[in-house]
Formats: C-alpha cells, structure tokens, sequence
C-alpha cells in the first residue's frame, strides 16, 4: 500500500510550536495549495491543507517558515477521529509531514530576517547559495565528449 503526498502552496498563519508532555516538538499550520485547473470562465479554486510535522521537522518548519512562505511539503494523510465538547464523533484529515523544503529562493527584502540560509551580510548580484559558488562552466566549443 502506498500513502505518499506531495504538495506545494502558500502557509496561510505562521507555524504553531508546541510540545507533548514528553517534550516533543510538533508543529502546525495550513497550506494553501492552488489547484491545477479551473473551469471555463471561472477563477482557479484553493484547497487549505492541515499539516502536522513532528521532532526536528517541527522545529525547522517553525524557525524557518512564515505565512506566506512558499512550501513544498512531502508526507501522508491521515485522518484523525475525536470527540467535540457535545461528545459528536468527529474526522479530520491532515498531512503528516516527513519533509518540508523551501518552494522559493529567499527574496532581498528578506535578507535579515530569520530564516536565511546564510547570516552574512555579503551583498552581491548573484544568489546566495555558496555550495554552487564554486562551480566553473565547461567550455564544450570543441565539439569533445563530456568527461563523465
């Protein structure tokens, strides 16, 4: 059996940190995810989507995502049952994230905020991933075969 899901789409409120009495770290917000299609003269629909992460998940979600982020969330759906305060039996249906990137590069606006990748203040024109800054083009006029 499989339950895998992907999903990209826009935080609608900051994540929510709390922790169980064990100390553990869960984390919640909601995705807004846009859907694909739209019907003839109508505007495309959004879906709002729970998402649940739990442990170093929780936290990296909560230090380094706002509303508005854009995120792509991998994980599986759950569907939880409990009680209302009337004692009415009650489903929800919620992701449980396994892992969550960053759907877009950090904006310039957004340098100093919390959650850059990289705290420096170097400012330049090209972006700041200094993993790839090291990387050089491979001059293929001659017509050769690539090393690899």
């Amino acid at each position: 059996m499989l339950n895998q899901i992907v999903l990209m789409g826009r935080l609608t409120r900051d994540p929510e940190l709390r922790y169980t009495q064990n100390q553990i770290p869960v984390s919640s917000f909601t995705l807004a995810v846009d859907r694909d299609f739209a019907s003839r003269g109508e505007e495309k629909q959004t879906d709002f989507i729970d998402i649940v992460a739990w442990r170093k998940t929780a936290e990296f979600v909560s230090n380094y995502f706002r509303q508005g982020s854009m995120a792509v969330v991998t994980g599986r759906l759950q569907i939880r049952r409990w009680q209302d305060k009337d004692g009415q039996n009650r489903r929800t249906a919620e992701v449980v994230a396994e892992n969550i990137y960053f759907g877009e590069p950090k904006r310039r606006s957004e340098e100093s905020d919390s959650y850059s990748y990289n705290s420096s203040s170097q400012r330049n024109d090209a972006p700041d991933y200094p993993e790839y800054s090291s990387f050089n083009e491979i001059d293929d006029s001659e017509g050769g075969d690539l090393p690899f």
